[in-house]
């Protein structure tokens, strides 16, 4: 029977190759699509999978509630709350924890080259399953100054000779190789050159009261090993104990400890922090791309329902006669089934090849794609896409089946449009006002998610970027190089800060006013007295920074943006009044250390966050030494990439070990958008793919419709007919459809976008009319390519040969 059912599939595909030929073009389109999707899933779902006791390793997450209510969920948490649990909390096989602000200059004979690592313990070889080369893993981050490479970071420092036992010294310590470990898998959210022990840490900061302090929670991550079968509720209430304890120690600070499962790290709930681990990437984000695939695919599988049910008349025949001679609704559902399969493993193939050629797109699309997924071929992703393919299939004939198996033998000759859905319109002009409304809805969005992106990358921020290149400074002394670049007559005006602003990069302090228990985080940033005018930013009250402090403690100057003023009711409509009033800072990175600061400065708001943020209080605070160093480079030149060059050769000059790390400020604020700008791609990659789709069909119904009624068109023309009105007669059913998938489109878009995507974004432009008709001239323009190359011809055709034989 099964056998029966492929070769009548194989002689009916066979027999009608133009509408084969548009379902399986139309299936491998959109199933590529489904692969790419399939493939990005399952490489997300891969991470830390390598691991062996994967399913009992936890990450402590840190949950911190401010005096005034804010609450903000971190994946660091103290040192001291990891050895917190391992010496109170029962159920724990194994605690390890990891500080990553490690880096060296690794020094070996005359080869200076960076190493960047994690502080790491002991008991994260029995947690993790990094295999050991060559060293003990029990033993070879126990003593202070040891030392475990990757395999590849001991070839690029001591080449083919082994590593082990030999000395890697930095300008002031020396650090012992006890162990050359396997490269860190591509799939772990934990990426490393080398692992120091952490008790070289502890030695370091042995005289900071602050590096073991219950909320200096900013570089370090504690990971427990659970045992078979631990209580997770017990495991919990015993945290909350420890958290309940230490946080009567601080009043200004409440922190909460939760248990974080290792696979819902890379794919899971995003925790802000200001030192992230590895890629990672919302559930969310899954959804919308998979339900955007979902349209896709639907799309292609409606082609293949409406072009089927279009042939109804030419295989009533056929159905008649199987259940003339016995066959059952179940046969003829199995027939179309199969016959839907086939074609859907054929469209397999073609897909499996466009697979191949989007690969590489997708990866290229956003910078952090080539560092979160592979898309590389296993046998569990073939297999999976062989699943896919047959479950397309199913969906594909599902209505088609369901629909013949119905017919009666006796009525079998019966004209399928006396099939209703609604009143006034049949199965089949539903479908494809169904198809279109989702082409449109896909296209119109594209549109307007272009329109946004750009309106966000020109977004006023109220400070200029034009020309300001942001260099890194990466640990080094800035007076040297900014005397360097002063003489460049192409380098106009330098200035440093900390961070660079409106990227997404946050520092934040608490800041308090006259009372002493009412406390707001104030966004931060540290700057010198060049960088306001540098980048103009617009004084409203008092002026800049006066004194030149050298040491933080003596810093003492405060400039604050319009909404301070408002958060702590200075008096915002005057804001000179705010001049000389003094304000309580309570400093990062443990808030432990109170500063009493004047403010010098009131400027107007600006966008301290990325433009998807309100705006914030902010403080800016002296610059001095001892702080990260960002210097902040206006140019002006004729020949950039000759100032490039000669900027690059100064940077050479003061560290020829790092490499020059740089980027404009255009530039940074582009890629800080990059997330967006691959979703406004990929929507608009699937919305041609849709619409590709959708015309195909198109042109297969009007190719059907004008075959089916060509004799009507002759005796027309027999009757005097021109070509302009039976272009009208055949195009018109079509034209209505398409108006009734625009005005179902259309106001769906316009609400959708407004209410639940651009509430997103709380400075985001009007949706503008041009931006919702813009999709709709599109799909009416290839909608009349399509009828038109098929009406023509067909009004063209000769009445004499169409009607001789009758």
């Amino acid at each position: 029977m099964i056998g029966n059912y492929i070769k009548t599939s194989g002689r009916n595909l066979m027999h009608n190759k133009l509408f084969s030929s548009i379902n399986i073009v139309g299936l491998a389109i959109s199933m590529s699509v489904g692969l790419l999707l399939i493939a990005f899933m399952l490489d997300l779902y891969s991470y830390d999978k390598f691991n062996k006791n994967g399913e009992r390793i936890y990450r402590i997450t840190n949950v911190t509630t401010s005096n005034n209510g804010q609450n903000s969920k971190m994946a660091t948490t103290s040192i001291k709350a990891g050895k917190l649990i391992r010496e109170k909390v029962t159920g724990t096989e194994e605690v390890a924890i990891l500080r990553n602000d490690f880096s060296l200059d690794a020094k070996v004979g005359d080869n200076i080259l960076p190493i960047k690592g994690f502080w790491a313990e002991p008991s994260l070889f029995r947690i993790f399953t990094f295999p050991m080369l060559e060293g003990n893993p029990d033993t070879a981050l126990k003593n202070p100054y040891s030392i475990v490479l990757t395999e590849t970071a001991a070839k690029k420092l001591f080449g083919n000779e082994s590593a082990l036992g030999k000395t890697i010294r930095s300008d002031t310590l020396s650090y012992r190789v006890t162990g050359v470990m396997k490269d860190v898998p591509f799939f772990s959210h934990i990426k490393f050159e080398a692992l120091v022990s952490f008790s070289t840490a502890e030695q370091i900061n042995k005289g900071d009261a602050d590096f073991e302090a219950w909320t200096n929670m900013s570089s370090n991550y504690v990971y427990l090993l659970m045992q078979e079968n631990a209580d997770m509720a017990s495991m919990q209430s015993q945290l909350n104990a420890i958290a309940k304890e230490e946080n009567l120690a601080d009043k200004s600070t409440e922190i909460q400890l939760e248990l974080l499962p290792l696979y819902k790290i890379v794919v899971g709930e995003d925790l802000g922090s200001m030192a992230p681990m590895g890629p990672h990437i919302p559930p969310v984000v899954l959804w919308i791309l998979g339900g955007l695939a979902l349209v896709v695919i639907l799309s292609a599988c409606l082609n293949y329902t409406i072009l089927t049910i279009a042939r109804a008349m030419r295989r009533f025949k056929e159905i008649g006669l199987r259940k003339a001679i016995g066959a059952g609704k179940g046969q003829v559902r199995q027939q179309f089934l199969t016959e839907a399969v086939i074609i859907s493993l054929a469209a397999l193939l073609l897909s499996f090849f466009i697979f191949l050629l989007l690969r590489p797109q997708l990866i290229d699309m956003a910078p952090e794609m080539q560092h979160l997924v592979k898309l590389e071929l296993s046998p569990v992703m073939v297999a999976a896409f062989i699943v896919f393919s047959v479950v397309v299939g199913v969906i594909a004939g599902f209505l088609p089946a369901l629909f013949f198996s119905k017919i009666s033998a006796i009525n079998a000759l019966r004209n399928v449009s006396s099939v209703k859905v609604f009143r006034h319109l049949s199965l089949r002009r539903a479908l494809v006002v169904i198809q279109y409304t989702l082409t449109l809805i896909f296209i119109t969005a594209t549109a307007i998610g272009y329109v946004q992106y750009k309106n966000i990358l020109a977004f006023d921020l109220g400070f200029k970027t034009e020309n300001i290149l942001n260099i890194n400074m990466q640990g080094n002394k800035s007076e040297g190089f900014l005397h360097e670049l002063g003489e460049i007559p192409e380098v106009t005006a330098l200035s440093r800060s900390m961070i660079v602003t409106s990227v997404g990069n946050a520092w934040g302090s608490f800041m308090k006013y006259k009372d002493s228990r009412d406390s707001a985080m104030v966004l931060t940033n540290y700057v010198d007295e060049n960088y306001l005018p540098l980048h103009q930013y617009q004084l409203v009250a008092g002026g800049n920074f006066m004194a030149r402090p050298t040491t933080a403690e003596a810093a003492r100057e405060v400039i604050v943006n319009q909404q301070v003023l408002k958060r702590f009711n200075m008096d915002p409509d005057n804001p000179g009044k705010a001049i000389g009033k003094e304000i309580t800072l309570i400093q990062p990175p443990d808030f432990s250390e109170q500063r009493k600061m004047t403010i010098v400065g009131v400027i107007k708001d600006f966008h301290y966050g990325k433009v998807q943020d309100l705006i914030e209080p902010v403080a800016f605070q002296f610059w001095t030494p001892e702080d990260r160093a960002i210097v902040n480079a206006k140019i002006r030149s004729t020949d950039m990439p000759a100032t490039m060059a000669r900027i690059k050769s100064v940077w050479k000059k003061i560290d020829p070990v790092h490499p020059f790390q740089a980027e404009f400020y255009d530039e940074a604020i582009e890629n800080a958008y990059s997330e967006l700008s691959a979703m406004v791609k990929i929507i608009g990659f699937l919305s041609f793919l849709a619409i590709s789709i959708a015309s195909m069909g198109l042109f297969g119904m009007v190719a059907f419709t004008t075959e089916t009624r060509l004799k009507e068109i002759s005796i027309r023309k027999v009757l005097g007919a021109g070509s302009g009105r039976l272009i009208y007669l055949l195009s018109r059913g079509f034209l209505v459809l398409l108006s009734i998938s625009a005005l179902i489109a259309l106001p769906v878009t316009y609400l959708f976008i407004e209410n639940f995507v651009l509430t997103r974004f709380p400075y985001h432009t009007p949706v503008h009319a041009t931006e919702l008709f813009v999709g709709l001239l599109v799909v009416l323009l290839v909608a009349f390519i399509m009828i038109g190359s098929q009406t023509i011809k067909a009004a063209k055709s000769n009445p004499t040969e169409v009607l001789k034989s009758e």
